[in-house]
């Protein structure tokens, strides 16, 4: 992900970030997955150009709201069964560039809990509108 942070396209943006969101959602391919909801911890990017997103009033409306991201996250969750992290992933970043001053957003998902012998298994996913 380091290398996307010098893309030419993102020197004049703001990064707003989530950062280790946790939930609890039904997420996975295996039987056992599909009987209860597995902790999912998720990271969240969002690049807004500085001249959508540089208070001059110093009000909310001005920039991105973090509960954005929060709620979005939420409500994909809460729509059932998720199969695999790649397609909440992907669903997560098509919700987040759905808002107007968005211009890119990164998005991981990681379980934590699948192996006893790694940290966590995961995908990330970078896009950008294009210009």
């Amino acid at each position: 992900m380091h290398a996307i942070l010098s893309h030419p396209a993102l020197i004049e943006c703001r990064r707003l970030f989530l950062r280790d969101y946790e939930i609890y959602i039904n997420i996975g391919v295996h039987d056992f997955e599909k009987k209860a909801e597995q902790r999912v911890i998720l990271n969240v990017d969002l690049y807004i150009p500085l001249t959508l997103s540089t208070p001059t009033t110093d009000e909310l409306d001005e920039v991105v709201d973090y509960d954005f991201m929060r709620e979005t996250i939420k409500s994909l969750a809460s729509r059932g069964h998720i199969q695999l992290q790649e397609t909440f992933c992907d669903e997560i970043v098509a919700a987040m560039l759905s808002h107007p001053k968005v211009f890119a957003a990164c998005v991981s998902t990681a379980k934590p809990d699948v192996y006893p012998d790694c940290h966590s298994v995961g995908v990330e996913v970078f896009r950008m509108k294009t210009v």
